[in-house]
């Protein structure tokens, strides 16, 4: 039986387009995450990711690692645009 992330992953590629090398580099820069942590929280190696950040285009990688690792950065808080680009989701604190 496929874990929740492994699902998570597998409906993220169905629904959405994949993202490029050069928006995994910078979701990683702006979350202030070592290739290592990422590797961690996506339990995928430190090489096949180091080998998708190489690439600006589309990483050559299994679409469904690419769509975990999207997963993963958008739990994070990290919206991927279009245009090839990414942002932080604002978040919003609780008034009490």
């Amino acid at each position: 039986m496929p874990s929740e992330t492994a699902t998570s992953a597998r409906k993220i590629f169905e629904e959405t387009s994949l993202i490029t090398g050069r928006q995994i580099r910078m979701a990683r820069a702006a979350l202030r995450w070592s290739c290592a942590e990422l590797a961690t929280k996506t339990g995928l190696s430190y090489g096949t990711l180091q080998k998708a950040e190489g690439s600006d285009g589309m990483p050559s990688m299994l679409t469904t690692n690419l769509a975990l690792v999207k997963s993963t950065f958008e739990k994070a808080g990290i919206e991927f645009t279009d245009d090839d680009g990414m942002k932080m989701r604002k978040v919003v604190k609780n008034k009490k």
